[in-house]
């Protein structure tokens, strides 16, 4: 399995850009699966549903299945915050490529999607000048990036994204992933 992340402000177009990446990656064969960090209380059942009630009934974790989909609804007895790299050890072993979304503190290798300020989003500083683990920078105005950089830059991560998914895809050996040793989360 080859990870990449994706680290932004909130705003800068990162969800925007990797869902435009997942159809490119699969049209290039690749099977595809995301980590996403979410907010504290967010949650994919709803209130009154079979899994609903199992989860307040208090089971440990629900699965859910039909023949189109599956999902694991694990409850923690305490707050809990998940590390990128026992998340990644729940996905299935045959997924090409893992993007992760939300870890910009992780040290995975990663792309970082920086937006030009406007009207509506505010000037936000780059991470691409001290984070070593990333590796290029997506966004819409390559002229604009506040710090020189020797690092690719791909323009647009509102628009195609063919040139990232061929980046990615030549760069493959460079995003293998390596789970850390036992004990690491």
């Amino acid at each position: 399995m080859k990870v990449v992340g994706f680290a932004g402000f909130s705003g800068s177009g990162k969800t925007t850009l990797i869902e435009r990446l997942i159809p490119a990656l699969g049209r290039r064969g690749q099977r595809v699966s995301v980590v996403k960090h979410a907010h504290h209380r967010f949650d994919v059942d709803h209130p009154g549903k079979d899994t609903w009630r199992h989860r307040e009934a208090g089971a440990f974790e629900v699965v859910a299945a039909s023949d189109r989909r599956m999902v694991l609804m694990r409850e923690f007895a305490q707050p809990t915050e998940p590390g990128v790299h026992g998340l990644l050890a729940e996905l299935d072993d045959r997924v090409d490529w893992a993007l992760v979304e939300g870890f910009k503190e992780g040290d995975l290798p990663k792309v970082e999607v920086w937006r030009s300020p406007s009207p509506d989003y505010t000037e936000r500083s780059v991470r691409y000048a001290h984070d070593p683990f990333v590796v290029a920078v997506v966004t819409d105005a390559p002229a604009r990036l506040p710090v020189p950089t020797g690092l690719p830059v791909f323009d647009g991560w509102a628009g195609p994204v063919d040139a990232l998914a061929d980046w990615l895809i030549a760069q493959g050996s460079r995003f293998h992933y390596v789970p850390p040793p036992p004990g690491v989360r």
